[in-house]
């Protein structure tokens, strides 16, 4: 039986020759982050045309993003364009941590293992509760007077 050798990211970016991207959608409560990564070009991460230091200024959100990156050893492998829209600042970087690992899955199939396991392919469903009428917000009543 014959051996099979671990192929690392370096020789599947040398095989990809199309020089096209791979897409992927990510999705964080009321963010969706639209993910393209290229094995060409810039090695750099832009978010809605910004780099992703400056649009998340914080160290705990770049960490986010860069997550799915570090579990694949792919830092500075892919460049990537990121457009991000709604919610806050933490959501929209889970959202985008979320589409990079999709499009990870797209570009080699045997990822999926460890990115699932990471928990970086589950999209977290948790989202605001809506308010009900009658009550000020989604269960919080107004205060009951007995008299």
């Amino acid at each position: 039986m014959e051996e099979e050798k671990e192929i690392t990211i370096d020789e599947l970016i040398a095989e990809d020759k199309s020089g096209r991207y791979y897409e992927a959608v990510g999705r964080r409560k009321t963010s969706v982050a639209r993910v393209r990564l290229f094995t060409q070009g810039d090695k750099k991460i832009l978010i809605n045309e910004t780099d992703y230091k400056e649009y998340f200024p914080t160290k705990e959100l770049q960490g986010i993003i860069e997550s799915s990156l570090e579990k694949m050893k792919a830092e500075n492998k892919f460049g990537s364009s990121v457009l991000v829209r709604g919610g806050g600042m933490h959501s929209q970087a889970e959202a985008v941590r979320h589409g990079i690992a999709r499009a990870l899955v797209e570009f080699n199939a045997d990822f999926r293992k460890r990115l699932r396991r990471a928990g970086y392919l589950t999209r977290d469903p948790r989202m605001r509760e809506r308010k009900k009428f009658g009550l000020k917000r989604a269960r919080k009543a107004p205060q009951w007077a007995k008299r």
